[in-house]
């Protein structure tokens, strides 16, 4: 009895690690045909726009050059094969919950009342960045999550910005980019918010919301003031890409 209890835990441990090695190689497979998809794509991409055409012959190679002389992006394309992007989305809408307690999620719900039902649409908010520099937020709505995912990326890829580093901090002496150079602001709506140049080391001392866009415009450090209702998240995404602009 006691060696057919051995041989049935030794099969059960192969069985379990036969199970974790199949479940590896499935995750490695998965994220090799992701990036082969996605390279595939640009390789069939049929640029429409002289810009894209520029782009696809090898003209331009630099996202700077087009962002500098402010010439307007109208295929998400022309980012992706320029430089390597990382997306995260802003918690923008809220569960159900009693007196607003509700816990912030990505997907903000919305519904029209009509004569056939109520309508549910769902939004999504955002933002872009490869942490060099540059940096995009989008909304997309549509009647799904995933769909309003896919239509936020692409929007973010349409607006994102050049963003001026530096070390602007009367107590820090680096020279590396990991600031501000100058205390700017910015508002949308009821919400402001001023960001400052911090000493290397400090970290962003920001709102969780607010990390995830200075984090992917690759600003390690900075001190910030905000003022309004900084929980409309739209908003307060808003107001910081505008007083990122202002660095120029």
């Amino acid at each position: 009895m006691v060696e057919q209890k051995k041989e049935v835990e030794e099969l059960e441990k192969d069985s379990v690690e036969d199970i974790v090695k199949s479940m590896d190689e499935l995750k490695t497979k998965s994220k090799k045909t992701e990036v082969e998809i996605f390279e595939e794509q640009l390789k069939v991409w049929n640029p429409k726009t002289k810009l894209g055409i520029a782009v696809k012959t090898g003209k331009i190679k630099d996202l700077d050059e087009i962002l500098d002389n402010n010439i307007k992006i109208l295929e998400p394309e022309v980012v992706d094969s320029l430089t390597k992007i990382e997306s995260d989305l802003l918690l923008s809408g809220q569960a159900k919950g009693k007196f607003g307690g509700g816990k912030r999620r990505a997907w903000r719900q919305s519904q029209k009342k009509t004569e056939e039902g109520n309508i549910v649409t769902f939004s999504a908010l955002v933002v872009i960045g490869d942490k060099n520099g540059h940096v995009g937020i989008g909304l997309g709505k549509a009647k799904e999550t995933l769909p309003a995912r896919e239509k936020a990326l692409r929007k973010a890829k349409l607006n994102i910005i050049k963003v001026n580093r530096g070390s602007g901090s009367f107590e820090g002496s680096s020279k590396e980019p990991h600031s501000i150079p100058f205390k700017v602001e910015g508002k949308c709506g009821s919400v402001s918010i001023k960001l400052i140049p911090a000493p290397q080391g400090t970290g962003l001392v920001i709102g969780n919301e607010g990390k995830k866009i200075l984090r992917l415009a690759g600003i390690k450090d900075i001190y910030s003031k905000s003022f309004g209702q900084t929980r409309t998240t739209i908003n307060y995404a808003k107001a910081i890409i505008f007083a990122l602009k202002k660095l120029k």
